[in-house]
């Protein structure tokens, strides 16, 4: 149970101090990786969902057997957006320095499935 603790905890600290700043930077974004965002109301509601799936990560930290069905939803959370970052980067659509995301985001899915099973045990 404290391995699962540790993961989730640490995913969902992470990533808010990666997250929150994005809600100052939608300027900066636009400029970086042109075109402007001309739709704020999907930029925000992205980081908006992504910030509440971080304190989800921190309420399953709290309880990781409690919680454990919450896991395989925080699995979907992880690996499709992985899987859509991958298949853009093929397409020549992504620059390889987003694929940064898709390294953290992939690690921390595999971290969640390892805290899935681990809980298991714990639970039995």
């Amino acid at each position: 149970m404290r391995f699962a603790t540790i993961v989730f905890r640490v995913a969902g600290i992470l990533g808010l101090l990666i997250v929150v700043p994005m809600f100052f930077t939608i300027e900066q974004i636009g400029r970086d990786f042109p075109p402007a965002i001309t739709h704020p109301d999907f930029y925000y509601g992205f980081l908006l969902v992504t910030v509440a799936w971080q304190i989800v990560f921190l309420i399953i930290s709290t309880d990781p057997v409690r919680y454990r069905p919450l896991m395989l939803a925080a699995l979907l959370e992880k690996f499709p957006y992985v899987a859509m970052l991958l298949l853009l980067y093929s397409r020549g659509q992504l620059p390889s320095t987003q694929l940064i995301a898709a390294g953290i985001d992939g690690t921390l899915g595999l971290l969640f499935i390892a805290s899935y099973f681990k809980t298991a045990r714990s639970n039995a």
